[in-house]
This record gives structure tokens, sequence and C-alpha cells, in this order.
């Protein structure tokens, strides 16, 4: 009997409801597999703990949940109660730094049942590996000055270590899908970093020649979703192009609200993290209107993580027939609850 053990964030807002949902379906999913088990220990780090404490976790909380296998994250953040970059630095960022969670992993694939908005979607399938540690997202920079000639200086940074990790794990999963891996770049505007990414990514490529590459500048690439998003398979992409790529990914499919993603740490040394691309959406908190299939798929990707594939692929597939009869939230064009959609994906599972 293998035993999983999972440290829930359920978080802010609607984290608490798909939270909860998720981990209901991922118990049926133990019940399915007969040699898994999962055990799940909540730690309610969010705004609300935040007021009292004046932290977003205490201050042993990276100590505690380096003793988890994995960590399943809900939604971070309330504007009306904490900043958003108070709250994000001081938990979800600071989790993905310190337990060197260099990529970050997020799908985005027609999904049977869900309108596209685009007119012929055909049949999408693409994996986005965001580099997640440095790049665009660098805490290095500061202000100066004040009035009109006050100065912001933000620094991106790019290293051959991180860059490259990000790339060879875009290449080794293309191996496992469609051998093709695009590349994000704008080296025709960013003058240094990215025509370094460019050069990181040519070296790479040389040691899978059996993998077929392309680069496409970022503008030309988001237009390429909206117009062709059939023609890509893997793409990998700094934290900046990642992350705008990757909600765009999520519109194309019908709604954020059912896009996943994963935070993986790829040398072991700390659980990876398990978190799905919405956000806390405190105007439908509490209402039963959240949609959990970003928070389900989620944990099918947390399933993958852990080697259990075939489970993931009964899961998704499991999903994909409850959405395709039309069980569906409001964000999607339905009418269903949370809970509805939940337990219609449960019974389904446990009828398998």
């Amino acid at each position: 009997m293998e035993k999983l053990k999972i440290a829930n964030i359920p978080g802010d807002g609607i984290g608490t409801e798909v939270v909860t949902a998720a981990t209901d379906v991922l118990k049926a999913v133990s019940e399915i597999h007969g040699g898994l088990t999962f055990e799940f220990t909540d730690f309610q780090w969010n705004c609300h703990y935040y007021l009292k404490h004046g932290a977003m976790m205490p201050e042993d909380g990276m100590d505690q949940l380096t003793q988890f296998d994995g960590i399943f994250l809900g939604a971070i953040g309330d504007p009306n109660l904490v900043p958003d970059h108070v709250s994000l630095w001081g938990l979800l960022i600071k989790i993905r730094r310190e337990f060197e969670q260099s990529i970050n992993l997020r799908p985005a694939k027609v999904i049977k049942g869900i309108r596209s908005p685009l007119l012929n979607p055909k049949d999408f399938d693409i994996m986005v590996v965001r580099e997640n540690s440095e790049g665009e997202y660098s805490s290095i920079g500061g202000n100066m000055y004040q009035g009109d000639d006050e100065i912001a200086i933000q620094n991106a940074v790019f290293s051959r270590k991180a860059t490259e990790r990000a790339m060879r794990f875009a290449f080794e999963l293309a191996q496992k899908r469609s051998s093709h891996v695009t590349s994000a770049t704008k080296s025709n505007g960013i003058i240094y970093s990215m025509p370094f990414w460019d050069s990181v990514f040519e070296d790479v490529a040389k040691d899978y020649p059996h993998i077929e590459t392309d680069s496409r500048h970022i503008d030309a690439l988001a237009a390429f979703f909206v117009t062709q998003p059939d023609r890509f398979d893997v793409i990998v992409a700094s934290n900046l192009f990642g992350d705008i790529l990757t909600d765009l990914g999520a519109a194309i499919m019908g709604s954020i609200g059912i896009a996943p993603a994963a935070n993986i740490n790829v040398n072991g040394k700390y659980p990876s993290m398990f978190e799905p691309v919405h956000g806390s959406a405190p105007d439908i908190a509490g209402k039963g209107m959240a949609n959990p299939i970003g928070q389900i798929w989620t944990a099918k990707m947390m399933l993958d993580h852990f080697g259990e594939e075939e489970l993931g692929r009964v899961l998704l597939d499991t999903v994909e027939s409850v959405t395709s009869d039309g069980f569906l939230t409001r964000d999607i064009g339905g009418k269903h609850t949370t809970k509805e959609v939940t337990d219609e994906i449960i019974a389904r599972l446990k009828a398998r």
C-alpha cells in the first residue's frame, strides 16, 4: 500500500471550496486504485491568517511542509484584506522559490463539452513549460527619486543553469508527446536576455536531434494561440512569457476556471506544489458557483507527477465524460453547482 502525504492549503476565497471538492475526488480515485491512499493535512494559511499574525504562514511553515510528498494549493489572495504583493510573496512565491520549484507546467487542450470561444479550435493540446524561478520575476531592482524624477528599475535575470533546466524539461516532455518544442522569445526587441535565451535553446536542441523545434516571438506566438493553436505541442517560455501564454491558453479552452498547473521541484529535495491557474474569486466565494475542474485537473497533474499516469488519464477521461454530458458550472455556460459537478465525477469514477 502506497501512502502519499499531501499538505492541503485551501487559501482564500473559492480555494476552500475547490480543494475540498478535489480532495474528495482523489479519495474516490484511491478507492479505484486499491493500493494507493492519501493522507491529507489542512493548513489554514491565508489572508485571514495574515490579519491575525502579520504573516502568511508561521515562522516554521516551510519546515512543516518539508514533511509532505506534495502540496495541494487552492488559491491565494484577497486584495480587500491584504495587498496581493504581500499575500503572494508571503506564501505562493515563497514556497516556489524556497522549495526550488523551478518548473511551472500548464496544459491547455480542448475539453469535451466545454465550448471554446474560438470559431474553429480543432483539437489543440498544448503543454507550456514555464521557467519558474527567475527571468522577469526576479526581485532585483528598486525605486529612487521622487515626483517627476521618480524611477523604478526591475531587472530580469536569466542564468544558463535555470534556462537550460527548463528547456531540457521541455525536450524530455516532448519525447513523450508529439516530439515538437517551440521556444517563446522576443530577441528582436529585448537585446540581451532573449538572444541569450535563443542561444541556450539552440545548444540544448543539439542534444535532441530527433525533436522538431521552432522559435517564435511572443507577440506572434500569442496571435497563433488564437488563430492556429493546434500547431503547437510543447512550448518553453520564460517566467513572464509563460504566465501570459498560459492565461491565454485558459481563455481559448473556455474558462480560466478549468486550467490546472504544477510547480515542479526537479531535484527531489523538496515537495512540488499543485495549484489551479484561477485566482481566489472572492466575488463568488461561498455561493457554490466555483468551477472545481481546474483543481481536479490539477489533482490529475499531481497523480502524473507521482507516476500514476494511468490513474490520471482515468480521472481526466471521467471529467470529460461529465462535461460532455452537460454537467457544467455557470462560468462555462452551465447551471450546476460546485458540489453537483463534483458529485457526478465521483459517482462516475466509482462506477468504472
